[in-house]
């Protein structure tokens, strides 16, 4: 692989070689490679037009679709590089990223951006198709990028109250799609993109197929259900497919049909449950289950490890480096620690970031030169190697946490919560009442002569937060633990039993259908739910949990319900009235009608 490879030049020598072979489908539209390269060129060619050339930042606002696609590689044809921007953000959330990122032009769908509040000078909406067929007769002028030049701005959660935007360069997107480890990945094969592309799992699940001429089969559902993915999967032959640990355990809990559709299916972002593990390997014997382990700062994937059934015996390994990538477990004074102890992991070699964007002191910090080794990124991971170079995560060396797969500093959390003038002190932690579980819970000490409400911090956040750094659950205290050293004792906070989640469920009537939906709430949050008024968010849900209850309900009642619907009407009331509706429509229909 030559290195002035990148993804956009990949997909233009697929379409030379390849012009007919499918490369994006969304079940609407259907690109073959020839299609995807003249799309990005038009596009690429109305952005430079717009003054957007190398380092040029450019949002990105859009639902899953082939347009997004064609939106992303146009911009890196031109030249620029991709901020991505999650739908689901408040807007002052999305106002902060495109501020830092430097963002001069904004793609996306007409209604998103509307609703950023994004200025129309700055914005350019998508066609339908993303191809733009009134541009034909626009002469192109892009000018591409190289391997060193910046591909992405990811951000994640900062422990100082603002988010960092890590700096992916094309070299590494190149390194994880081509040199994918013990990944199974060839020209017959089709990729699920059902992540948001704010996270760092779509960067493998978009590219890594469009680089070895394979397809993308994009996930038209906003949230898809786990009914939803398994009828993507086979609806588009999906072979390959990407979850997170968390997501992993609810479908093997579920023995959902999903794994016996697919050949390859990687799982990362938590530690694996050997015993979900085992019993999906026991099902399902032909299936290649791969453990990946990554921080964003190492391109999603740093290290990769085959799942055999011997592994879950015991705590399953993250695995051997992942192509270009170098991995070093090292001491407090940056030297190898002995085989078969523990230490800090650092990464090293073609898949780490360029760093921070705008944050000198950190990327100073967190990438450093390890003596005889290079530039490497410190991931605050603890790790051991095994005498056989195979990984064993062990923790963590500071109080970042991962939630559902979500990277959360706490402090970013615990310093909005300090904005407000009704909070004292504030720490937040994870609690995990089982492997495949955890919910972030904030411990607060009120500010004297108040009384905060846990509904009422909770819509504050989400105004000011993405969801998955909204706490679920609350806990009020007279003040916080702290250790003999003074610091505030996590450990303890974490291992608390009794957390104040809400507003506590008072007995009421309920109708047949509302105690259907109560009884699935309390099997998926584990305690009783017993009133019509209550909310799921408030009680301690999330967007894991309601579908589980989805789940529950499409099973128990016959009524499909959509996760969209289900986090719109968060009441039992409400989700009741959805379901009756629907159950009236469904007895109005003639017989014999489709149901």
């Amino acid at each position: 692989m030559s290195a002035a490879d990148t993804v956009p030049a990949l997909i233009a020598r697929h379409a030379e070689e390849r012009p007919q072979a499918l490369a994006v489908t969304d079940g609407t539209t259907v690109l073959t490679y020839r299609e995807l390269a003249d799309a990005t060129e038009r596009l690429a060619t109305v952005l430079t037009a717009r003054g957007i050339g190398p380092g040029s930042a450019v949002g990105l606002l859009c639902a899953r679709s082939t347009r997004l696609v064609v939106a992303q590689l146009a911009v890196w044809r031109a030249g620029g590089h991709v901020v991505p921007l999650d739908p689901a953000y408040p807007r002052p959330r999305i106002a902060e990223m495109t501020e830092d990122a430097g963002v001069r032009l904004t793609l996306g769908d007409k209604a998103l951006l509307a609703e950023a509040g994004l200025p129309e000078e700055q914005t350019l909406v998508l066609a339908e198709r993303g191809a733009d067929d009134d541009l034909e007769d626009v002469v192109a002028g892009a000018v591409g990028v190289g391997p060193a030049a910046t591909a992405l701005v990811l951000y994640t959660s900062g422990s100082t109250g603002r988010p960092k935007g890590v700096r992916i360069p094309h070299g590494a997107i190149v390194d994880l799609t081509t040199a994918p480890g013990g990944i199974t990945l060839g020209p017959r094969d089709r990729v699920l993109f059902h992540s948001t592309v704010t996270f760092d799992a779509s960067t493998f699940e978009l590219w890594a197929p469009l680089a070895r001429g394979a397809a993308v089969a994009v996930s038209p559902a906003d949230r898809p259900t786990a009914e939803e993915l398994a009828a993507d999967v086979e609806r588009f032959g999906v072979t390959t497919l990407v979850l997170t640990t968390a997501l992993f355990h609810h479908l093997a809990a579920r023995q959902s049909r999903i794994f016996g559709v697919l050949r390859t299916l990687i799982v990362g972002g938590e530690a694996l449950s050997p015993d979900h593990a085992g019993a999906v390997l026991r099902a399902f014997p032909w299936l290649e289950l791969v453990n990946g382990y990554g921080p964003t700062e190492g391109t999603t994937f740093t290290s990769l490890h085959r799942v055999d059934p011997a592994d879950c015996t015991g705590p399953i390994p993250i695995g051997r480096p992942a192509g270009g990538a170098r991995t070093l477990v090292l001491d407090e004074h940056l030297a190898p620690v002995r085989p078969g102890t523990v230490g800090e992991l650092w990464i090293a070699g073609a898949r780490i970031a360029d760093g921070y964007l705008n944050r000198p002191e950190l990327t100073a910090e967190r990438f450093r030169e390890v003596p005889g080794v290079g530039r490497a990124y410190r991931s605050g991971d603890l790790a051991l190697e095994r005498p056989d170079g195979v990984l064993e995560f062990h923790g963590r060396v500071d109080d970042q946490v991962k939630v559902r797969g979500f990277r959360i500093e706490p402090g970013e959390v615990e310093h909005a919560l300090l904005q407000f003038p009704e909070i004292a002190e504030a720490a937040v932690v994870v609690r995990r009442p089982g492997l495949a579980d955890a919910a972030l819970t904030a411990c607060v000490v009120p500010a004297e002569g108040t009384r905060p409400h846990a509904d009422t911090l909770r819509a504050r956040l989400a105004e000011r937060l993405p969801a998955h750094l909204v706490p679920t659950s609350w806990t009020v205290l007279a003040a916080l633990p702290l250790t003999t050293s003074g610091k505030v004792d996590r450990r303890a906070l974490a291992t608390d039993t009794d957390p104040d989640a809400g507003p506590a469920a008072r007995d009421a009537e309920l109708t047949p259908i509302q105690q259907a939906v109560a009884d699935a709430w309390s099997r998926a949050l584990g305690r009783p739910v017993t009133t019509p008024a209550a909310d799921f968010l408030a009680e301690g849900g999330h967007s894991l949990l309601a579908m589980w209850v989805v789940d529950d309900l499409r099973e128990d009642l016959g009524v499909e319900l959509s996760l969209a619907d289900f986090l719109g009407h968060p009441t039992v009331a409400a989700q009741a009235d959805l379901l009756e509706r629907s159950l009236r429509d469904a007895d109005a229909q003639p017989q014999g009608a489709a149901r």
